[in-house]
């Protein structure tokens, strides 16, 4: 599809103004359902809230600062309530929140002109308020919204000064001056795109919004639509990870209800078979069930469904492409909807319904990468509710700047927590006194680093050695995934080329079995390579060790780093053993225990380690992990993972500490298959076949281990699983 470029010659309608967000009919709408719907009243009387507190003080415009410091945070605060006020004008018509907006652009209009590039940008693509021009396009973004909705109000030489002295020359240098910037195919390219459109309506230049739309050559070789044609896979993920599609949503979702309104024929909502859709929904299928997105690539552990940019796209998705139960379900956690026409239709729809809607999604895979031919991403699940299991293999691409090197990297979420967790970004996002609340030097030298996850680390070296630019340059392999059945659920990814000479693979199982109160994981991750290596297999968890079958030496007294880098020296090695059979590790996670059970060969070491090593400014969270090492040349890491028990301190109750899985021994692994037996207390005795050849869901497979042929239909099988009636 085509985008038709907007007539420079505006007709009457897209000179009225409001009109990128909200219009006065909607504002109407919104004045005369005060007291029926509490969604919208509760929203609403936020928005009043956050304006009175601001203008109970004096209005402060400072001279730029350090990220995270009082001037970054004033700035992002104003054009936070200059937004607010505006749709509060809009819907209210109290003009106190008009002048309360003027007053503040006044400000800006005497500050503006005296900035120069940000003096603390640090080599980054400088802002004029903030230190890099992403926060500048925030800035613009809302401000553009607030500035709109009381265009008519203002006198025209107040127009003309905040046109002349802020908004044409914060557009200019965030398109002009930083051009590289505005068509980087990144979310700082589409906040940038979107904030220069999105003035563009407002004050009528069809140049901007051109340059929005089709990049500064106006070739589409950047802007706007080229973020939508690039930075998604077609089932709609985003390649940067959760984390930063949540952030993304709002210009994509922003500057796409003003191309809707002022250029419906641009038809930006079905653009690319509504890439904005898929790209929603694959965000929030990927959140965990406590709605948490997973911490994968640069990601905070505490961004969630209920943040902002979630609500204003499941708002506008919810009026432009209809009504779903799922989203309703996303906005009775967000509790909040946007103020416009879509706000109030949510919020119609809840006050509609006798009990709150709930969120069902299933297991799902998606596909990485703009073509789709990426690799990807996959979520088994298991049960509902905030208590369901859910389990997460990551195998698509890298994810840019903010990629980790991290293919066929798992996390585990059960028991209402990510208990088998990603350590995230390394940042103490907008804490000042850390490094300006910016991303630390940990997060390159940890962080992003291989050992950081829970993938096998070769030669403690970083995959791809660490070097982002041939990172890009490969992507894991899908093998299979397989949902079908509620109590037998699996997936299998390869990644070859991140290591020389080294053939990666994991398989992944979620197990229902009546025996066991809880889905357990079944891990197979089989290398194979023509020469000897040395492959570490770490798992990460927080709870406290509650026992082990290794025999270990405790370092009680001095504590040295594992390694000298790839994250290994920010390790302290705490204790190390050896093991020739089983090793089994339990820990607590809040109420309830988990116990990992690894095959193990004959010389295995396992070290038990913990974050912290060579960080003088402590910026590094200390957790716990258990890294199992082998010495071969082929080697399948076999094990299973099960929750059990219970635990309750303030009760004082403590019930099945101890694992009822005894043994996982690996019958045999190779380049067409993997068994594995898992045996276990009452009997419980299963047999877990993997395909490693060619994927076929319908295809019998069989394999021959120490004498024995096992056969089994479809991509993988376990046998002796007792399904829960």
């Amino acid at each position: 599809m085509t985008a038709a470029a907007l007539p420079a010659a505006a007709s009457a309608q897209q000179n009225q103004h409001p009109s990128i967000f909200i219009t006065r009919q909607e504002a109407t709408e919104i004045r005369a359902s005060a007291g029926k719907y509490p969604l919208l009243d509760r929203s609403i009387a936020a928005a009043r809230a956050m304006v009175a507190r601001a203008m109970a003080n004096p209005t402060d415009v400072p001279q730029p600062g350090e990220a995270g410091g009082y001037a970054h945070e004033r700035h992002k605060q104003n054009y936070r309530e200059m937004q607010a006020a505006g749709l509060l004008f809009a819907i209210t018509g109290d003009e106190k929140y008009a002048r309360f907006v003027r007053d503040m652009l006044e400000k800006y209009a005497v500050l503006y002109p005296t900035l120069g590039a940000h003096p603390l940008n640090k080599n980054q693509s400088a802002g004029k308020l903030f230190h890099q021009s992403l926060n500048d396009a925030t800035w613009l973004v809302a401000t553009s919204i607030a500035y709109d909705c009381i265009h008519d109000w203002l006198k025209p030489a107040e127009r003309a000064r905040f046109e002349k002295n802020v908004f044409r020359p914060m557009a200019e240098w965030l398109s002009t001056e930083h051009a590289q910037e505005f068509d980087r195919i990144h979310n700082h390219g589409t906040w940038a795109a979107a904030s220069v459109g999105m003035l563009g309506y407002v004050i009528g230049d069809t140049s901007y919004v051109n340059r929005a739309l089709y990049g500064t050559k106006r070739d589409k070789t950047g802007g706007f639509l080229r973020q939508l044609d690039l930075l998604f896979s077609p089932d709609g993920y985003y390649m940067e990870g959760p984390y930063y599609i949540r952030y993304a949503l709002m210009p994509f979702f922003y500057f796409a209800e003003a191309v809707e309104r002022k250029q419906p024929s641009v038809g930006i909502y079905a653009y690319r078979d509504s890439i904005l859709k898929k790209g929603l929904y694959s965000a929030v299928q990927t959140a965990y069930p406590n709605g948490i997105f997973p911490p994968i690539n640069d990601a905070s552990r505490t961004m969630a469904v209920d943040a902002p940019e979630v609500t204003l796209a499941v708002d506008l998705a919810y009026r432009r492409y209809g009504a779903n139960q799922n989203l309703l379900g996303i906005a009775n956690l967000q509790n909040a909807v946007v103020l416009n026409g879509a706000g109030l239709g949510v919020a119609r729809a809840m006050a509609a319904r006798s009990t709150p809607p709930a969120v069902g999604f299933g297991s799902v895979e998606f596909t990485d990468g703009h073509d789709g031919q990426r690799g990807g991403l996959g979520i088994l699940r298991s049960g509902t509710g905030r208590d369901a299991s859910m389990l997460l293999m990551k195998y698509g691409v890298h994810g840019q700047g903010h990629g980790h090197f991290d293919k066929l990297h798992f996390t585990f979420f059960d028991g209402g927590r990510e208990v088998v967790p990603d350590y995230g970004f390394s940042r103490w996002i907008n804490i000042e006194p850390k490094f300006g609340g910016r991303y630390l030097p940990e997060n390159d030298t940890y962080a992003m680093q291989t050992v950081a996850h829970n993938t096998v680390v070769v030669d403690q070296t970083t995959q791809a050695a660490g070097k982002e630019s041939a990172s890009e340059a490969a992507w894991g392999e899908r093998h299979w995934f397989d949902a079908r059945n509620p109590n037998a659920q699996g997936m299998s990814a390869r990644a070859d080329k991140f290591y020389p000479g080294v053939g990666m693979q994991r398989t992944m199982l979620l197990l229902r079995d009546a025996r066991l109160p809880y889905p357990v994981v079944v891990d197979l991750y089989r290398l194979a390579s023509g020469a000897e290596h040395t492959y570490d297999y770490p798992v990460h968890f927080r709870g406290p060790l509650i026992a082990t079958s290794v025999k270990y030496q405790a370092n009680t007294t001095r504590l040295e780093p594992v390694g000298q880098k790839f994250g290994y020296e920010h390790l302290w090695k705490e204790a190390s053993g050896t093991s020739d059979s089983t090793v089994r590790l339990t820990w607590l996670d809040g109420s309830r225990y988990y116990t990992i059970t690894t095959a193990a060969a004959p010389g295995t070491e396992v070290l038990f380690a913990r974050t912290g090593a060579a960080d003088p400014n402590f910026n590094l969270i200390a957790e716990p992990l258990m890294l199992v090492r082998r010495r071969a040349a082929d080697h399948t890491f076999a094990s299973v993972i099960e929750p059990h028990g219970y635990f309750n301190e303030a009760q004082e109750r403590s019930e099945q500490a101890r694992p009822r899985i005894q043994q996982v021994r690996l019958v045999g692994s190779d380049a067409q298959a993997t068994v594995v037996e898992v045996t276990g207390e009452g009997g419980l005795r299963w047999t877990v076949m993997a395909t490693n050849g060619a994927a076929n869901a319908t295809a019998q497979h069989s394999a021959t281990f120490g004498g024995r042929t096992y056969t089994w239909t479809g991509n993988f099988a376990v046998e002796g699983l007792q399904a829960p009636r």
